[in-house]
């Protein structure tokens, strides 16, 4: 009854805040007016944010009723087909948004049909990448969103064991002289006889969020070894002015071929160098990225596009934009360039307003390629826009996604789904739904629409969870992270399985036990500002005043701590003193205030507010 009220109320304020728009717009006498200056209300959110829910569920129900247990549905015909190795694709890919989008019923229904279904021994070729991208990411993310299932967890788990069977089916793709993976591999007997050496460079450098996560969960190192050995190669073979090509011969490291730009064949590469390094804690793969975001800037950009040029020279060999590389914007975003990710994303939207969606490929010169013109629902340009938006709350990106929705709704959807749009001239279409309609289109969308979900959780709210390891904090380790195929990651849950995370949780309750924390800040009005120094840590120096012997480790032990209990947070010693005073029956709110303000003082360190859930 409440959603219904909703619904009719946020209709009502729709057309009403239209219909003012419209009159200032011939008030003000200019077509550049937003149409939608309400947008960002509640009402018009609610609103799109419930359409984008039944966009999902018509295509999720459509694909269960026609299409399982095939891969994809074919939405003209209403009917299946199999893709990408007969895994019931479309059911694993949207596993996770059905918890983004708060059915926990059915998510629990639809993971027992998957732990029943999907086999990993099967004698059939998939491709290496896709079946990491989309089976076992969105294993992993299920697995991570599904809470406690079994002792054990987060550490095990059935998803989890079936994501690793499934990864471990692909490792002798990994068994190259060079370490760089073949593109095809069979499940039941390895890499075939006739596959070829020839791989893209997205096929060899998109692993390392997965498989590195899979390491950490399950104990073996093996997976995220292969996949750093692979991205170490692949920035061996960078060229003099630091582009790497598109396709390469993973045996020899010769490429095959140089062309190169931001999007297809290479783009998830540079994606998961920065979410490597952001989940990861692995600078040297941020310094990477940097080096090539410089490169590209000089030599791929022209303007606010970006072309397709050769690798060893830099000279523009296809002038041309790729709807592929409009995940550009949110990648910018997430390392922190928003006025840059802006502006362009600002060009990309004139595309939009020209077709109603980005063709495949788009000549600068302001026309859709009459090879490439179709729109397969694609989800990079509304995963940027969600960056976007959070990063700036600006309602041109709500109005952006709108239109979007509204496009779609008008010219894709069919009587059981969504359908390739085959010409964006025309919006005519095809009878094809890829499974990263459910697995990122929808949710990127819902996500733009719903500024309170839980994976927009920046790191102001958290778990602490018991684990066989010990305590471990979920849920508020600076929020979620997407693999490309949006199956989001938490940061926290991560690092809550590995050994060596277990020998430091050691150290932190051996000093815990010792160190009488407490006391001393209730000494902070006569201390000296060098004395609370050495409780505060310096950054640039290793101290280790503590009352138990420990060999100085190889960087700042206390950031060791920090980085352990609150791993995307930017002032983490605040927060574990936080944790000791939630876990203290004595500490009163004048003790609390003392520590925020005695380090605030002292540390000269800015400082979020960590509110703790110990549900």
């Amino acid at each position: 009854m409440c959603n219904q009220f909703f619904s009719i109320l946020a209709n009502f304020s729709f057309f009403f805040c239209e219909l003012c728009s419209r009159i200032l717009q011939r008030l003000v006498n200019t077509e550049n007016f937003i149409l939608y200056p309400c947008v960002h209300s509640y009402f018009v959110i609610f609103r799109y944010r419930e359409k984008v829910k039944g966009m999902f569920y018509h295509a999720y129900n459509g694909y269960l009723n026609y299409a399982f247990p095939l891969d994809e549905l074919k939405p003209i015909t209403c009917t299946g087909q199999d893709t990408w190795g007969s895994f019931s694709l479309s059911l694993v890919d949207a596993l996770d948004t059905l918890i983004v989008m708060g059915n926990t019923t059915e998510f629990r229904r639809a993971v027992d049909v998957v732990l029943k279904s999907v086999r990993t021994d099967a004698n059939v070729n998939v491709s290496v990448f896709e079946t990491n991208i989309r089976i076992i990411g969105g294993l992993i993310s299920a697995h991570m969103l599904s809470g406690r299932v079994e002792d054990g967890w987060p550490c095990s788990g059935p998803l989890l064991r079936l994501a690793a069977s499934m990864a471990s089916r692909l490792l002798p793709a990994f068994n190259t002289d060079t370490g760089m993976p073949y593109g095809t591999v069979n499940l039941k007997y390895g890499v075939p006889k006739s596959e070829t050496p020839i791989t893209c460079t997205a096929g060899i450098g998109t692993f390392i969020v997965e498989f590195g996560t899979l390491s950490r969960l399950t104990g073996n190192p093996q997976f995220e070894r292969v996949a750093l050995r692979a991205l170490e190669t692949l920035w061996r073979t960078r060229s003099s002015i630091s582009l790497v090509g598109n396709h390469i011969n993973v045996q020899t490291g010769q490429w095959k071929a140089t062309d190169t730009g931001i999007g297809a064949g290479v783009d998830s590469y540079f994606e998961y160098l920065v979410k490597g390094a952001l989940l990861f804690q692995r600078p040297d793969l941020m310094k990477q990225f940097n080096e090539y975001a410089s490169a590209i800037n000089r030599y791929v950009r022209r303007g606010d596009w970006f072309l397709w040029v050769s690798m060893d020279k830099g000279a523009v060999s296809l002038p041309i934009f790729q709807s592929l590389e409009a995940f550009w914007p949110g990648l910018l975003t997430m390392v922190g360039d928003v006025e840059d990710a802006s502006r362009i994303m600002l060009q990309y939207s004139q595309v939009i307003r020209q077709y109603g969606f980005p063709p495949e490929f788009y000549n600068i010169q302001n026309s859709a390629s009459d090879k490439r013109s179709a729109f397969p629902l694609r989800p990079e340009i509304v995963e940027s826009l969600m960056y976007l938006y959070r990063a700036t709350e600006d309602p041109q990106f709500l109005e952006l996604g709108a239109q979007i929705v509204d496009a779609i709704e008008h010219s894709a959807k069919t009587s059981c789904g969504y359908a390739t749009i085959n010409n964006v001239e025309d919006h005519s279409i095809e009878d094809r739904m890829e499974s990263f309609f459910l697995a990122e289109t929808t949710k990127y969308l819902y996500l733009l629409f719903d500024p309170e979900n839980f994976l927009h959780n920046d790191g102001l709210l958290a778990r602490i969870i018991d684990t066989p390891n010990g305590e471990c904090v979920i849920d508020g380790t600076g929020g979620y992270i997407f693999n490309t195929e949006a199956h989001p990651v938490d940061p926290g849950i991560v690092h809550c399985c590995s050994a060596q995370r277990q020998a430091e949780r050691e150290a932190v309750r051996k000093w815990e036990d010792n160190y009488d924390l407490l006391s001393i800040l209730d000494r902070t009005d006569n201390m000296s500002p060098f004395y609370f120094r050495k409780v505060c840590f310096s950054p640039l120096k290793i101290r280790t005043n503590f009352p138990f012997k420990i060999s100085p480790p190889s960087i700042n032990f206390a950031q060791k701590i920090a980085s352990e209990l609150f791993p995307s947070t930017e002032n983490g010693l605040i927060h574990w003193i936080m944790r000791i005073m939630v876990k203290s029956k004595n500490v009163t709110y004048l003790t609390t205030a003392k520590v925020l303000c005695s380090l605030f003082f002292f540390c000269k360190r800015r400082y979020k507010r960590l509110v703790y859930d110990d549900r």
